[in-house]
């Protein structure tokens, strides 16, 4: 492993390290409570209560959450649940159904809940998609490059924290241009959720890249002109931090890559 490479793992380390300890910031409200409402909408991950004088409050569900089969709009429910680190977000533990009803809530009760929670609600849903597409852009360095790309996320694999993410990456330097494919596979850290606000991840994968070099120029009057190809498999290691709107920052080294990059620092946006 070179210096580069040892740089760029260090600094995966500390990036890794000081987001973690971001994400896992929790607010000093109440632990566990509990609460009754009337529920104004459910979906898979969450559930929206109206708690009483113009109050409303997102829930998502917890991993072993205890809840009825079937939780219908106008239902008068308590609520057991536990803070976030996201304060307009609760985490449910357990759903008890005190009164059941069946009548969607009228079209003011429904109009009234704060765009706010609906945004919160849509971004938590979208988030929480099997299959997901995003764009990527960034720099490259030994060599230096512009990146821009595409990738997949298909996950959570075997309903744990991994997800398989394959992405294309273009770079384009003054002497160099890069096509590469990689095989990434990431892992969310366990004291993060795909509810959270922020979440953090590492992972490892193959990347396949295909290299073109080419100088020209010219000097007392003679014309240089050299090109070059070359192509490499390389070993991926990469960390980074995931905003639950779809945002997020990565840094990538590639150990054993030849002539492509040794450090790749990326931002992009899923869908």
């Amino acid at each position: 492993m070179n210096r580069s490479q040892r740089l760029a793992t260090f600094l995966l380390c500390a990036l890794v390290f000081s987001i973690s300890i971001v994400a896992n910031e929790v607010p000093g409200y109440a632990q566990g409570t509990s609460a009754t409402g009337v529920v104004v909408s459910t979906s898979p991950n969450t559930m929206t209560v109206n708690m009483g004088q113009g109050q409303y409050q997102l829930f998502v569900f917890a991993r072993n959450v205890r809840k009825p089969a079937s939780i219908p709009a106008g239902s008068r429910v308590r609520v057991a649940s536990s803070p976030t680190n996201d304060p307009g977000v609760r985490s449910a533990t357990e759903i008890t159904l005190v009164q059941a009803g069946n009548a969607e809530p009228s079209p003011d009760e429904a109009t009234t809940v704060p765009e706010g929670v609906r945004s919160l609600e849509r971004d938590i849903e979208r988030e929480a998609r099997r299959y997901q597409i995003g764009v990527r852009g960034g720099v490259a360095l030994d060599p230096e490059l512009v990146l821009i790309g595409v990738q997949g996320q298909i996950g959570p694999i075997f309903r744990s924290g991994l997800y398989f993410r394959p992405n294309v990456d273009f770079g384009l330097g003054e002497f160099t241009a890069m096509f590469s494919l990689n095989g990434d596979i990431i892992y969310r850290l366990p004291f993060s959720s795909n509810q959270d606000r922020w979440t953090t991840y590492f992972g490892a994968g193959i990347g396949f890249n295909l290299i073109h070099q080419n100088f020209e120029a010219e000097e007392d009057g003679q014309r240089i002109d050299f090109g070059d190809f070359h192509s490499d498999t390389a070993l991926n290691i990469l960390g980074g931090v995931r905003r639950r709107v779809g945002m997020f920052l990565e840094l990538k080294t590639s150990v054993y890559s030849g002539p492509s990059p040794t450090i790749r620092m990326t931002v992009g946006y899923t869908f």
